[in-house]
């Protein structure tokens, strides 16, 4: 199995976590589970009034998986002008975003993350070179205007 493979699997018992799903064999059952996810969301905001919310995203990946997985969810996040692009802001009730969306987004951001990481040390052994550890660190200080 592909480390492709392994993330995709990885991801799909994620959301099937998060959307209630029992066993991996309810593959059928992914959509159903979804409508109780946006059901859930619309009951919380009948009890819970939209708050608009602003989230830094640490990378461009972080970034993309959030807003993807907000749309998902019938979400529609958004940035104000000149607002920094790590910016993304969401109007739609705390509960879900405490109990649903940010959890769920954390577990598939480190996934994410594991992926990405594991990938780019494996290029970079097999393309540039096998030593990708990091840089040695060496005891003294800093001399002054040596930087970049």
């Amino acid at each position: 199995m592909t480390i492709e493979a392994q993330l995709r699997e990885r991801l799909a018992k994620i959301e099937a976590l998060f959307a209630g799903a029992g066993t991996p064999g309810e593959r059928d059952a992914a959509q159903a589970a979804l409508q109780r996810v946006r059901a859930r969301l619309a009951e919380l905001q009948k009890s819970d009034p939209a708050k608009e919310i602003h989230f830094s995203m640490p990378d461009q990946w972080s970034r993309r998986l959030f807003v993807a997985l907000c749309r998902r969810y019938g979400l529609s996040p958004y940035r104000y002008r000149r607002q920094r692009l790590t910016t993304v802001v969401l109007r739609a009730p705390r509960g879900f975003i405490d109990e649903v969306l940010w959890p769920e987004f954390q577990e598939l951001n480190q996934a994410l993350r594991t992926y990405l990481n594991d990938v780019t040390l494996k290029v970079i052994r097999e393309e540039v070179h096998n030593d990708a550890s990091e840089a040695t660190e060496v005891a003294g200080v800093l001399p002054s205007g040596s930087s970049l």
